[in-house]
């Protein structure tokens, strides 16, 4: 239920009325722009920035094959199940994507709209460059709302830092202040709150930035609505967006090098906005069955997640994956007769790890009905977002196959399911017999 309190008014004065009477009358100029102003120093750490030059020095652990199940058992990707599980995410049976999507979907009251919810931030990007940063979490926010078909509104922040009165992490928070700001004003999503903790330090040191965005969306219609996971055998896989293999930051630096450096990759805004864009629009179109964010653990990652299924679904689907002609070019060309290809090179200069666990900003993996072929290549080209046709969707626990220019990668399902469902639970000392039960 929801109550009109009052209207926005061009005056640039706080007025509140009781029965009729003025109570308070304040100038909002003086809460927004006349308020104490803070100017500590702010100057990067040296080892920060000696962190973000370096490369790994150490041989990996496991090979490109054993990677993915490798990050898929790291906690901070695997299944959040055994956590959230516990507790009630139905919301009065309002909650139509729940726990374990890119983005919650909530039914509000009788209408036929619908919100879109979630939080994101990577602290390892923030550690290495707090400007880039701040902008990608609110990127990737904005991915995750996009995703369902939602349109981003707007953001509150938990910004947690560490002491403020030492010149490096005031000069974190400053950066990620800005590249929070920047993003936001990018994709039109105003900061409606939030808070600051400071000090969140141990005798180790602080922690790393963590200024977590909790970001709302709104989804036209419910039925515009679309889900994270591949649904049907033989349905079109494509890759959005651009691919660099940028592995600075990357979950798969630190898990299989045991090395958090190098420099993580830009956040393109305008790229960013143009794929919302785009995703919003094929949803209102209904061509997607699935739309999923690449983010922590990159393609493959990403691939393996929507092959896996939701946390509550008894099954994952196969998938083969074509990487070979995969490229960074533009935007996809119609030629004479409207047929559209995408004019993207062939990254021979990338290697298999860069190209599997590179995790470059603005990319999304979509699935959709093999008829909806030409108007997803279509309305790619309007938006100009760049896009691959990857490949297809498999049958139901068949095994995800990716092939590159080097090699074809293959894995079971059933196998990547259960060690992505059971890793936390794992850990706790639950012993889980059906990931799917």
């Amino acid at each position: 239920n929801a109550t009109t309190i009052g209207r926005v008014t061009a005056d640039g004065l706080f007025r509140v009325r009781h029965n009729g009477v003025v109570v308070a009358e304040i100038p909002g100029q003086r809460l927004v722009d006349d308020c104490p102003i803070y100017e500590s120093e702010a100057k990067e750490s040296p080892a920060v920035a000696s962190r973000r030059a370096a490369e790994p020095s150490s041989a990996a652990k496991v090979d490109l094959h054993a990677a993915l199940p490798l990050l898929l058992d790291t906690p901070s990707i695997a299944s959040k199940r055994w956590v959230f599980e516990q507790y009630d995410s139905t919301v009065q049976a309002s909650t139509l994507f729940g726990p374990g999507s890119d983005a919650g979907v909530l039914r509000v009251g009788e209408t036929d709209f619908g919100l879109a919810v979630t939080v994101d931030c990577n602290s390892r990007l923030l550690a290495l460059d707090p400007y880039e940063g701040g902008k990608a979490a609110v990127a990737e926010s904005a991915r995750n709302i996009a995703c369902t078909g939602a349109v981003p509104l707007g953001i509150t922040d938990c910004l947690n830092f560490g002491n403020p009165e030492k010149p490096e992490v005031f000069y974190q928070f400053k950066e990620a202040c800005r590249g929070i700001a920047d993003a936001c004003r990018a994709f039109e999503t105003p900061v409606t709150g939030g808070n600051v903790s400071f000090y969140n330090e141990s005798p180790t040191g602080a922690i790393d930035p963590t200024p977590t965005i909790g970001m709302v969306g709104l989804l036209e219609k419910l039925d515009f609505k679309v889900g994270s996971h591949f649904q049907q055998a033989g349905d079109r896989i494509f890759i959005l967006g651009k691919t660099a293999g940028r592995l600075g930051g990357s979950a798969y630096w630190l898990e299989v090098h045991d090395f958090t450096g190098g420099e993580p990759a830009p956040v393109n805004l305008d790229a960013e906005r143009r794929l919302q864009h785009f995703l919003a629009a094929a949803a209102r179109k209904k061509l997607l069955r699935s739309a999923h964010d690449c983010s922590t653990g990159g393609l493959a990652v990403t691939l393996a997640e929507a092959a896996i299924g939701g946390p509550y679904a008894p099954n994952g689907r196969g998938a083969a994956v074509d990487m070979q002609a995969y490229g960074t070019g533009g935007a996809n060309k119609a030629d004479e007769t409207g047929s559209v290809t995408p004019a993207l090179t062939a990254l021979s200069d990338l290697s298999d790890a860069e190209l599997l666990y590179g995790e470059d900003h603005g990319r999304v993996v979509i699935s959709c009905d093999p008829t909806k072929d030409g108007a997803i290549r279509m309305l790619a080209e309007e938006h100009k977002v760049p896009l691959h046709a990857a490949g297809f969707v498999g049958e139901v626990n068949g095994e995800l196959a990716i092939t590159t220019s080097q090699a074809t990668y293959k894995w079971p399902i059933t196998s990547l399911r259960d060690t992505y469902m059971t890793a936390i639970p794992r850990r706790m000392g639950h012993v889980v017999e059906d990931a799917a039960s």
